[in-house]
């Protein structure tokens, strides 16, 4: 993919698409592949045998990340419930133009 790796390399240097001016098609490739670089920055960042030995074979991560989820997707609920409520009472404003 040398396209990606070329915009990958923008992504770590700081630089950034102009998504205000995106079509559907490209927010979404543009969204792929901010996340692609993401996992790969993540993937890179340790020692998959070391961490798997550090974890052990208990359900305890798994819970702790399953707990983590819940939590920030209630928090993700009361924000744009905040979100909607001022936009509501006009103290913010929203758009769903692109």
């Amino acid at each position: 993919m040398p396209n990606s790796r070329r915009a990958s390399r923008g992504i770590r240097s700081g630089c950034s698409a102009p998504i205000e001016q995106m079509i559907p098609q490209g927010m979404t490739f543009y969204a792929r592949l901010c996340g692609w670089t993401l996992a790969r920055a993540h993937a890179r960042s340790g020692d998959r045998i070391a961490l798997a030995a550090y974890l052990g074979g208990s359900a305890k991560f798994d819970q702790a990340i399953a707990g983590f989820a819940e939590s920030y997707a209630d928090q993700n609920e009361r924000d744009y419930a905040a979100l909607q409520a001022a936009v509501k009472n006009g103290t913010a404003q929203a758009s769903t133009e692109i």
